[in-house]
């Protein structure tokens, strides 16, 4: 039985979705002002690979996660830019869509955006004040936070405590206009020459939380199963969330919440983030990194936990990679002389494989785990592989296992290419090696070439190859 570790009640449940068989899953997604660096990559390869191990084990999952394509980030950095901020908006949403294809992350069932609902999110605002919840200010609509009975309870916080970290994120003029400090904007009246959409309150926009709110219970359910994003959303933008829809809906929000950690960076940890200016873009990373390696390199650490970013980190992924590449086209490399028939020892242990799996990645998508059965399993399919003689039922049974299990981390597996100019490369390389007396190197060239149908024969005129 799948367990999940729900933020709001700090434990772990049984997860049971409201509708057999379907989940309803809610991502909080990027602001698209600028390229995501891989902290904000972290949190989208995070529940992309809990949505795949739902699909793993049966589940439909109807899969939301949008575009936050208006805002004061926004306004302003299409002001430094010169362009406007629906040109802006297109410029980095087709930006996190290359990136985000890049690793291998499945589209989601739908990307909404703000701009396109903002009838619904007036609509959500009208409601909160006619029951009370929210009040005008000088064209500004905000919310009564204390009001809401729940308040604090999401982030576990006291409303004090709430106060004084509200208080940081306005501006003297927002505090002002409040009622309360821990009050926040659900609507924001336009300044001159900003963009602006006409409402009961004057020409505006929504503010940043009230987005979430419609468009999660609009596109999933007024009750949705899972609601996720980075663990510094649980205050205070999914705490607003749920203040926000339960007086309309008459509902609870969300029955699981999941946060995922940082990606932390340097010698102090520190959080990687674009306001401390020491983050790493992935439209960057993606031009000397493998996709695969940098997907990999975040996929296997636990959601919940923070990730270290740094080159050794990134070289301990790819090396790990390599092996199940390897391991892949060992299995490959064998189905050319592999006998007909089965093997019943085999099938067992893909079974015991695949059970130790499951129960790994049931216990709160504990990758670390489960990514420790795909090694064993990779090692015992290389000590099959060496057998003299092996069976075809086998060989494809642990390759479709292998295959099947590290598609739950986003990984492709396939057995490779390689051009005759890169053969030669590697030969030479290998001939150094040997006569350097470096014979791991050179059986470790000479096995890789292997897996991918390569034969070397050592003859006195040299080393020649042939492709099998």
């Amino acid at each position: 039985m799948l367990k999940i570790y729900n933020t709001l009640t700090r434990q772990k449940e049984e997860f049971t979705p409201l509708t057999p068989g379907v989940v309803n899953m809610y991502v909080c997604g990027p602001t698209v002002y600028n390229y995501i660096h891989i902290g904000n990559a972290r949190s989208v390869v995070a529940f992309d690979t809990v949505r795949r191990y739902l699909e793993f084990k049966g589940y439909q999952v109807n899969y939301v996660s949008n575009f936050t394509d208006v805002d004061d980030k926004m306004i302003k950095a299409a002001a430094e830019q010169g362009i406007t901020v629906p040109e802006l908006a297109e410029k980095y949403i087709a930006a996190f869509m290359a990136d985000t294809t890049a690793l291998n992350v499945e589209p989601a069932t739908l990307h909404p955006r703000a701009t396109e609902n903002i009838a619904g999110i007036i609509e959500v605002i009208e409601a909160l004040i006619k029951q009370g919840y929210a009040y005008e200010a000088a064209g500004d609509v905000y919310y009564r936070a204390r009001k809401f009975a729940h308040y604090g309870a999401l982030s576990g916080q006291s409303l004090d405590a709430l106060e004084v970290g509200a208080s940081e994120h306005v501006s003297q003029d927002e505090v002002d206009k409040k009622e309360d400090p821990l009050d926040f904007a659900l609507w924001k009246a336009a300044k001159p020459g900003e963009i602006k959409w006409d409402s009961p309150w004057g020409a505006g926009r929504p503010g940043w939380h009230i987005e979430c709110s419609v468009m999660s219970t609009k596109y999933l359910a007024k009750t949705i199963d899972i609601h996720a994003g980075g663990q510094d959303l649980a205050f205070p933008h999914h705490e607003n969330e749920i203040a926000q829809i339960e007086p309309v809906t008459g509902q609870p929000f969300v029955r699981y919440w999941m946060h995922n950690g940082f990606v932390t960076i340097g010698k102090d940890n520190e959080k990687m983030s674009k306001s401390l200016h020491n983050f790493v873009t992935v439209h960057d990373l993606l031009q000397t990194v493998d996709p695969q390696v940098l997907r990999f390199f975040m996929a296997t650490t636990q959601y919940r936990r923070p990730i270290q970013y740094s080159e050794e980190k990134l070289q301990d992924a790819a090396n790990n990679l390599h092996h199940l590449q390897n391991t892949f086209g060992n299995l490959a490399y064998r189905l050319k002389d592999a006998q007909a028939g089965e093997d019943a020892g085999v099938a067992a242990k893909t079974a015991e494989f695949k059970a130790a799996f499951t129960a790994a990645m049931d216990d709160d998508i504990n990758v670390q785990n489960g990514i420790a059965v795909v090694y064993e399993l990779a090692k015992y399919a290389n000590v099959y592989a060496q057998q003299p003689t092996v069976v075809k039922g086998a060989v494809e049974s642990l390759q479709t296992l292998l295959q099947d299990l590290v598609a739950v981390f986003g990984i492709k597996l396939a057995v490779a290419t390689i051009a005759d100019e890169e053969i030669e490369a590697l030969i030479e390389q290998r001939n150094q090696a040997r006569q350097a007396k470096d014979f791991a190197l050179s059986d470790q060239i000479r096995d890789d070439l292997k897996a991918q149908g390569i034969i070397l024969e050592d003859t006195p005129q040299g080393t020649r190859y042939r492709k099998e």
